[in-house]
């Protein structure tokens, strides 16, 4: 029911990590809790002295994703309540709630309404408390409950996706487009394919392509926009620098050895 000691020792790192990741992923608009948690097991995994730990109950795969799923809720907050822009989905329709009250949120909303402002963000604080009171209280009817319908999740999750794909535009096609995918998907994960930049170039690849169409729009389709600017010049570096690393980690590591 409680962590001992050295469940603690062992969780801290992946908490203090988790923290950072998932607030700044959760800051990026569209990204989420999703891509926060499988962002932080990737880390944490590759971080870890045992990876083959991870996936059979290492404590540091569900430590460092769940801090990550939390934290991001809070980062979401950052652009809509500054910036009027949703961070997720939760955040979208807090912001349609916001109009439908007269309020824009931006930064002249904390001085519009400082009392909405800080009592939603205290109202994240009575949250975390009442949930870990209720996640506390009811683990034991989740394990049951776990317990008695894992032998046919699988099932009830794979009916559950054909009939909301078909229900789309109620065309088969669009089913067999997800079964192709679902092989891919099994493909991937059988070759160890890291899944999370999959889930996010799905979630923000039409968002990015729009972007780059006003880019090139600005500027006349001039590709010198991106590295005459100093943000998008330090964005595509880093991008590049992050694309090589593991690769370049990887031959360090065979130097390493065979040295």
């Amino acid at each position: 029911m409680l962590p001992g000691w050295a469940d603690i020792r062992q969780s801290t790192g992946p908490i203090i990590r988790g923290s950072i990741l998932g607030f700044l992923v959760g800051v990026l608009p569209g990204a989420g809790a999703t891509i926060a948690s499988f962002l932080s097991y990737g880390m944490e995994q590759k971080l870890s002295k045992h990876p083959e730990r991870f996936g059979q109950g290492a404590i540091e795969g569900v430590a460092g994703p769940e801090t990550a799923n939390n934290a991001s809720t809070g980062g979401a907050f950052v652009p809509m309540l500054s910036l009027g822009i949703p961070g997720s989905g939760t955040t979208a329709v807090l912001l349609g709630g916001f109009m439908l009250f007269g309020l824009h949120p931006g930064p002249g909303l904390f001085k519009e309404a400082p009392d909405v402002v800080w009592g939603l963000i205290a109202s994240m604080y009575i949250g975390n408390v009442a949930l870990a009171v209720l996640n506390i209280g009811f683990i034991p009817l989740m394990v049951l409950i776990m317990d008695r319908i894992s032998p046919y999740i699988r099932v009830v999750v794979l009916i559950l996706a054909i009939m909301g794909v078909y229900s789309f535009r109620n065309t088969t096609l669009d089913v067999v487009v997800m079964l192709s995918f679902a092989v891919l998907g099994i493909f991937l994960k059988r070759h160890e394919f890291p899944l999370a930049p999959i889930v996010l170039g799905l979630i923000l690849g039409d968002r990015a392509e729009i972007s780059l169409r006003q880019s090139m729009t600005i500027s006349q389709n001039d590709l010198s926009i991106f590295y005459t600017h100093p943000i998008s010049l330090v964005l595509l570096v880093s991008a590049v620098v992050l694309f090589f690393l593991p690769v370049l980690s990887k031959a360090l590591g065979s130097m390493r050895e065979s040295g």
